[in-house]
């Protein structure tokens, strides 16, 4: 399963320049309004270092790590829903991501034009809040009518077109849609209206160099403090460069790699691993799937004919030289349909099919 994540954000944010470096494609970025015109993705590895580990004991031909899809669009502004700008047209290419990523301006460089004139991360905030709310009434001013002719003929279609009109009611008071209580029968059928403001959000504050290591705070929520150009110039730099950059910086991770691993707790998501002389490949599985939903995502196949899962945990693994020195300690474990599995999990599925 790969990550989405789309990026929102007003114009001028640092949203393409972050997006440029964090893909390590290229892209426009500009100092004037909607110089993103045509939404941009990009497919980035995620950063984990146990995959490496694990390669140098292997010695695989290849590497796969788990990856990210970040689809950037144009900046929104107030009145993108009743077409101001040309954000709201390419809101439709993010209904489908798993999660936002909405960038905030904190850096302070008086070069840089913001459409209000001034740099007010808690007003900006609002104001896209508000912008994704109205594109989610229109969404559901379009879907309502259809989900009432559907449910005059099928009566299972009734909990979608209740569940609609009761968060049709909840966002006209200005709340997001994942706030309403609901029931997991409720939230199953809110799903299939691919609601923006029902998604997981994670906010990223753009700021200066010398603002990396203060705790922004936007909407109650912590915020990840990220430099897009700190990140535009390690994405120009080979790994040792960039650990030396990092050092000198005070920081551990890159923005990306802090970024990952926050959209991973967001959306309660973990790795486990195959490791073998072909490869050493990353997999991501929701926290608390079990050994056959975990099979199931390297292939169907496998979940439908599952019988034993080989499991060696990662330290175990790291630490015991490899499959063959858990085996003889004891620490390959056969297990099977109810287990579950555990973040860094060094697995081999048995199936029949």
């Amino acid at each position: 399963m790969a990550l989405s994540i789309g990026i929102v954000g007003l114009p001028n944010v640092g949203k393409s320049t972050l997006f440029t470096a964090l893909t390590k494609k290229g892209g426009l970025a500009a100092n004037y309004p909607f110089a993103t015109i045509d939404p941009n993705v990009g497919i980035v590895n995620v950063p984990d270092e146990r995959i490496d580990e694990l390669a140098k004991m292997v010695n695989p031909e290849k590497l796969v790590p788990a990856t990210v899809e970040f689809v950037d669009i144009a900046g929104l502004v107030k009145g993108a829903n009743a077409g101001e700008g040309l954000g709201n047209q390419f809101l439709a290419n993010i209904r489908n991501c798993d999660a936002i990523c909405e960038v905030v301006r904190f850096f302070k460089d008086p070069d840089v034009i913001h459409v209000d004139g001034r740099v007010d991360p808690t007003a900006d905030a609002d104001t896209i809040q508000t912008e994704l709310i109205l594109a989610d009434l229109g969404s559901l001013e379009r879907s309502i009518p259809k989900l009432e002719k559907e449910a005059k003929r099928d009566k299972d279609q009734k909990p979608r077109l209740d569940i609609a009109k009761r968060l049709q009611d909840w966002l006209n008071e200005g709340n997001r849609a994942a706030t309403l209580d609901m029931t997991d029968d409720e939230r199953a059928a809110a799903h299939d209206l691919f609601l923006l403001t029902m998604k997981p959000i994670l906010y990223v504050a753009n700021c200066d160099e010398d603002q990396l290591h203060d705790e922004p705070v936007i909407d109650g929520q912590k915020a990840i403090p990220i430099c897009a150009e700190v990140e535009a110039e390690l994405s120009e730099l080979d790994a040792e460069e960039a650990a030396e950059y990092l050092e000198s910086l005070g920081l551990e991770h890159s923005g990306l790699e802090t970024l990952a691993q926050a959209a991973y707790r967001l959306l309660g998501l973990q790795s486990f691993f195959t490791a073998g002389p072909k490869e050493v490949r990353a997999w991501t599985v929701r926290i608390g799937a079990k050994a056959p939903e975990a099979a199931g995502v390297i292939h169907s196949d496998f979940e439908r004919g599952f019988i034993k899962a080989e499991t060696i945990g990662y330290d175990d693994y790291v630490t015991l030289g490899g499959e063959q020195g858990a085996r003889e300690a004891g620490r390959l474990r056969m297990e099977g349909k109810d287990y579950v599995v555990q973040d860094g999990d060094v697995m081999v599925f048995r199936f029949n099919v």
